[in-house]
């Protein structure tokens, strides 16, 4: 996927805006900047481009209404896109739920957009680590959200990443605190590992 002078724009919510604080040449303290840091240096003949575009506490509704600005009209080669957990989380912090479709419905929009852009689009799955706020209730709605979001991988992804049970797997081999504080922020050792799994897709 990595080409000569080509665009990759990261895009999400709070994991991925990670303290950008909305500067457009901010890269944040997460997992974009490792990745933009990786292929400065291990690709410094491409002489890519790259955008962090989350934004913190946004859903995925919030993605559609910028989308062109945030994403079509930076004219990506390859896109990210990492967003859900905020559609779940507002269910139990403002009691405002995004329904199973209303996500895939958007999602869709995302997806469609990119792909007839001509660009690359890689599929971050929102995960929930077992820990800090995350009950059994998170689980029952991010799970359907989860499993619609595969079905349109399918149909629109260049590559999908399955995060949630990459996390899990790692919550059962050691601490979940290791990842995450609160159960849906990366600590840097989380945003390590989503960095890792989007560079060997990017190098694949």
């Amino acid at each position: 996927m990595l080409t000569k002078n080509g665009v990759l724009v990261l895009q999400g919510d709070s994991i991925t805006d990670a303290g950008r604080f909305g500067e457009p040449e901010n890269l944040g303290s997460g997992y974009a900047r490792m990745v933009a840091k990786y292929i400065e240096n291990f690709y410094p003949d491409l002489e890519m481009k790259v955008y962090n575009r989350g934004i913190s506490g946004h859903r995925s509704k919030d993605l559609v209404e910028r989308w062109d600005k945030d994403c079509i009209d930076l004219k990506p080669t390859i896109v990210t896109l990492l967003i859900g957990i905020n559609d779940v989380w507002r269910s139990f912090d403002q009691n405002d739920p995004t329904s199973v479709e209303a996500y895939a419905e958007n999602c869709e929009k995302l997806m469609k957009q990119v792909k007839d852009a001509g660009a690359s689009l890689i599929i971050l799955e929102p995960f929930a680590i077992p820990t800090g706020v995350i009950t059994d209730a998170w689980r029952l709605d991010l799970d359907p959200k989860i499993n619609a979001l595969r079905k349109l991988a399918v149909k629109y992804a260049d590559a999908y990443i399955p995060l949630d049970g990459i996390f899990y797997g790692l919550s059962t081999q050691a601490s979940p605190e290791i990842w995450t504080g609160d159960g849906v922020h990366p600590s840097a050792a989380g945003h390590r590992i989503i960095a890792k799994e989007i560079i060997k897709v990017l190098e694949a």
